[in-house]
């Protein structure tokens, strides 16, 4: 069997979760009351409870955070940009917590298409790179793999693209 064709078997769903495989393709984006918060150095960077949930086939959630609920003088932007297929042109920032700088390390679409114009000003962030994020509380995993942003919590059943062999989903 060809690898690039193979689809995984997903994760049995256990009460109170639900599965990444049971997300939509193409993605979607939905106004989400979580409380996510964002900590760094013993810093807030971020809280909110109006993020936008990105949800995709075999991804966890990426969470976009409204501009007024990131702490002021975190953000600066960064250079280079990216392209989705659903979302459009993506603009980059760093994110500034006394004299560290975590490059790259939150995303924004400045003009998102059509389908995704709720994300318009809203910023998602990696959570590797941050001593803590939490969904409702619960600190959230990377999602593997070096480019995607989703945050992993105990409410949600995989198996996770991003893993080893999982470029062909």
């Amino acid at each position: 069997m060809n690898a690039r064709f193979f689809r995984p078997q997903p994760e049995p769903v256990q009460p109170g979760q639900e599965s990444v495989w049971d997300f939509p393709r193409p993605a979607i984006a939905d106004p989400c009351s979580s409380h996510i918060v964002i900590e760094h150095q013993g810093v807030i960077v971020a809280d909110t409870n109006a993020s936008i949930r990105t949800l995709e086939t075999s991804h966890p959630p990426s969470y976009y955070i409204p501009p007024d609920d990131i702490a002021p003088g975190m953000l600066r932007r960064a250079e280079g940009s990216s392209y989705c297929e659903w979302k459009g042109a993506a603009a980059y920032w760093d994110v500034v917590v006394g004299d560290t700088v975590l490059p790259r390390v939150g995303w924004s679409y400045p003009s998102p298409s059509p389908d995704f114009a709720i994300l318009r000003d809203h910023i998602a962030f990696y959570c590797g790179p941050f001593d803590r994020c939490n969904v409702d509380g619960e600190t959230a995993t990377a999602q593997p793999g070096d480019f995607y942003g989703g945050w992993i919590t105990s409410d949600l059943a995989g198996p996770f693209k991003g893993i080893p062999g999982s470029r062909g989903w």
